[in-house]
């Protein structure tokens, strides 16, 4: 994929949630099963650095299951932080700590205020990232501020397992791009609810999971599906 073709890609996802932070924030519950599971995970760690963090759930799943430790989210969107950091204010054992970073921009990861991490989440956020390359270099960039104990939760949509989102795929020449100019397993999906937008997502399945870690020097330490009518919506590798 050339680098025409990612910078168009993120801006089309930067310009989905900055105009439908809200909505999408308000679609989001800390009730998840697969968000359970991950706090159950998490529990134990003294710090936690969560990329992506949107509207700042995994916070509070965590607060609610009265973890206490030392959190750091960072994500590229102004308005979904700004949100973030206002609901954090209720949180009684979590302290936070929101930054506005851009994951997609050259060594992003010298502004995060600690050296290393006992846990990292990358929930719903590597389907985001176009290009396999781009991918293995944040899955090294993120081995690289883990502590020596420590490890990396990761989550990526199965969006092809469920009917209605496999309704929501939409041709790329919405956005003026073909097929030709895309990787295998890109998709462009729609979005109704409190508004419209389009959304870049790569599926990646449990192969190409095993595959980024392996390219990453990780090893899958555990995997699991969880969330959908199946319980197979989401994706979640533990990686060392």
């Amino acid at each position: 994929m050339n680098q025409k073709t990612t910078n168009q890609l993120l801006r089309i996802n930067q310009t989905f949630y900055e105009a439908l932070a809200q909505p999408f924030a308000d679609s989001r519950s800390t009730r998840q099963p697969g968000l359970q599971r991950v706090v159950a995970c998490i529990n134990g760690a003294r710090s936690l650095l969560d990329v992506g963090c949107g509207n700042g759930r995994l916070a509070h799943a965590l607060d609610e299951a009265g973890l206490s430790m030392r959190y750091t989210g960072i994500d590229a969107s102004e308005t979904l932080l700004a949100i973030a950091i206002q609901s954090a204010a209720a949180l009684t054992t979590v302290q936070t700590t929101f930054l506005l970073l851009d994951i997609s921009k050259d060594n992003w990861e010298t502004s995060v205020p600690q050296p290393t991490y006992d846990a990292i989440a990358l929930l719903a956020v590597l389907h985001h990232i176009p290009g396999w390359d781009h991918r293995v270099a944040l899955l090294r960039t993120l081995r690289d501020l883990l502590s020596a104990d420590g490890f990396l939760v990761v989550s990526t949509w199965q969006f092809l397992n469920e009917e209605r989102l496999r309704r929501k795929i939409m041709p790329w020449a919405q956005v003026g791009l073909d097929d030709s100019d895309l990787e295998p397993g890109d998709y462009l999906l729609d979005w109704h609810r409190g508004g419209s937008g389009l959304r870049y997502c790569h599926l990646v399945d449990e192969a190409e999971l095993r595959a980024l870690a392996g390219a990453a020097g990780l090893a899958v330490a555990d995997l699991f599906y969880a969330d959908g009518a199946g319980q197979n919506l989401n994706l979640f590798a533990l990686l060392r």
